[in-house]
């Protein structure tokens, strides 16, 4: 039962993420500045409101210098995904910005090399230079490297690995990252009112409405995606990792109708390639490890 939920948490988180595409366009005419200063204003909000009703402060004063520093710079690199996924996904280009959230697994792992001086095993090497070939691909097909997708995939890896040294639960991480970002938010949200280029509050009640929700659904999807990390094995939070990005190039492909030309849909089916050997090799080394660990009988 606690891993059906999970699985239901999970899906339902990865599925919200995924139509998000479908959202920040509703959003318009507020440019991407005003709507990411409005998120984080009502994520701040709509995550305090959770920590209060559930009574939870103690950890404010359990948080270290070290972690208060990890959360800032995480809070810095969201930032800057936020808004490159609202410019990407209000300008045309979901596709592409679904390719980030399908290199960032490959991005990770590059990572771990350079930053944690960890061993690639051979099949992590394969999938590293097929997706290294994949972006080559896509860079002569754009005409330019796929800045979009390259944005999202680095801020977002390194985001993971800076949230994995803070080791703080979800809502008081994002809450920490909402906080340190919040003034300036403020203070451009404000900015925008006195200069007469706001759309919040001048283009009708349902503007409005959809932008006092945009705490919600980045909260929310959040809240879910931590029941399923609690639940469910890892390898299968893994999977599920791919429903979002799935989604998005879905979306950008027969609801918005982006362009696929034949070149762009051999740099995708590398990445997808490149991500089939990722998945792979981490199912046979999970299996493996499973193997050779003794089991212990109770006495």
């Amino acid at each position: 039962m606690e891993s059906r939920r999970g699985l239901a948490a999970g899906l339902t988180a990865y599925v919200l993420w995924g139509v998000f595409p479908l959202y920040f366009p509703l959003l318009k005419p507020a440019g991407a500045g005003e709507i990411l200063a409005h998120r984080i204003i009502w994520t701040l909000l709509t995550v305090g409101v959770a920590l209060a009703v559930a009574r939870n402060w103690r950890w404010l004063r359990r948080t270290t210098k070290g972690q208060w520093a990890a959360l800032s710079g995480a809070a810095v690199l969201i930032a800057i995904n936020w808004g490159t996924y609202i410019v990407a996904v209000n300008d045309g280009r979901t596709i592409e910005a679904s390719l980030g959230y399908f290199i960032n697994p490959l991005f990770t792992v590059l990572l771990g090399v350079v930053l944690l001086r960890e061993k690639l095993r051979p099949q992590q090497w394969t999938a590293v230079g097929i997706g290294t070939v994949a972006v080559v691909i896509l860079t002569v097909d754009y005409g330019r490297p796929p800045w979009v997708a390259l944005i999202l995939a680095c801020t977002f890896g390194t985001y993971g690995l800076l949230k994995k040294r803070a080791a703080m639960p979800s809502a008081e991480g994002m809450a920490v990252e909402a906080a340190v970002l919040f003034v300036p938010a403020l203070a451009f949200a404000v900015w925008t009112q006195t200069q007469g280029t706001a759309a919040f509050g001048h283009e009708g009640a349902g503007n409005v409405v959809l932008m006092l929700t945009l705490g919600l659904v980045t909260a929310g999807p959040l809240m879910l995606f931590n029941v399923a990390a609690r639940t469910l094995p890892l390898s299968t939070v893994g999977l599920l990792q791919y429903v979002a990005p799935v989604l998005q190039f879905v979306v950008g492909l027969t609801i918005q109708h982006e362009a696929m030309p034949t070149s762009r849909w051999a740099g995708f089916g590398l990445v997808w390639l490149a991500l089939a050997i990722l998945t792979f090799d981490a199912f046979r080394t999970a299996h493996k490890a499973r193997v050779a660990t003794p089991v212990t009988v109770g006495a």
